[in-house]
């Protein structure tokens, strides 16, 4: 993955976890951060799943985290204020699908078994088990953030997007042209 995502991953996971926090406990809040982020990785490299894409995206700027907020009625943030540069970060799309995938496990499988047909296909389905099967202690760390209740409003702004890139993913015609 190409280190231009790293802000994107890292600022959208930092979302997350502000705005559905972790139950009491530091292993807790850990565990929660390893899952969403998990999501967040899985999310991007579905969002930007060519190498044209990695270095277009900071070029053209993620959409920030104001949008996001407002959605979730979270306090509204400066952006000259001390957490304003990292929300600015923050990829609205990457946010609703890393969402989608913690709430379902089905679709994180489906995620997972197309990120395989992906230029970033590298990677061991195992490595993504929080997402694809997560245990108790995965549930009982974050419920805000695998409540499909609390983060539907999230999940459902780009929800579509997410499962029709996974079919043209899935499907047999893999030419550049079928994905227009």
């Amino acid at each position: 993955m190409s280190l231009d995502l790293s802000s994107v991953i890292a600022a959208t996971t930092q979302w997350l976890i502000r705005a559905y926090p972790a139950a009491d406990g530091a292993m807790n809040a850990a565990l929660a951060e390893a899952q969403a982020r998990q999501a967040v990785t899985l999310a991007t490299l579905l969002r930007y799943a060519t190498p044209t894409d990695c270095p277009l995206a900071p070029l053209a700027g993620p959409d920030g985290s104001f949008r996001l907020d407002w959605l979730v009625d979270a306090e509204p943030y400066e952006i000259s204020g001390p957490d304003g540069v990292w929300r600015t970060w923050v990829d609205e799309v990457v946010a609703s699908w890393a969402a989608a995938l913690l709430t379902c496990s089905t679709l994180a499988s489906q995620a997972v078994a197309a990120l395989g047909d992906c230029e970033h296909g590298d990677g061991s389905p195992g490595e993504w088990r929080r997402l694809t099967a997560p245990d108790a202690l995965d549930c009982r760390a974050a419920p805000l953030l695998r409540h499909p209740d609390l983060m539907a409003l999230v999940v459902d702004l780009h929800r579509p997007q997410l499962v029709e890139r996974l079919r043209r993913l899935h499907s047999d015609d893999q030419t550049p042209t079928s994905a227009v």
